[in-house]
């Protein structure tokens, strides 16, 4: 299973289960946010760590820099778009 796939099924988990949804949320104010969400995943169950995490949003954004214009110096920036631990956050906070 990818981070992708992982993070997907944890989505929907913490919109389903408010306590989930708290707990997840409340790691953006720890000292080290990546790390406490990491850890709050495998506790739940879930196989993410902070390495792969970053490295498949940076496979992912890359791939999409590619596919919009060749990804030259007129490729549209998109904020956090490489960044799945804000775009997850964002996604569950918004519910």
């Amino acid at each position: 299973m990818t981070v992708l796939d992982e993070l997907n099924n944890l989505q929907y988990l913490a919109i389903h289960d408010e306590s989930i949804r708290i707990e997840l949320l409340a790691t953006r104010d720890d000292e080290n946010p990546l790390a406490c969400f990491c850890a709050a995943c495998r506790e739940l169950g879930f196989d993410i760590n902070a390495m792969d995490l970053v490295y498949a949003g940076e496979e992912a954004y890359a791939g999409m820099r590619r596919a919009t214009n060749g990804g030259g110096e007129n490729s549209p920036m998109l904020e956090n778009e490489d960044d799945y631990y804000a775009m997850f956050m964002a996604a569950i906070d918004r519910k």
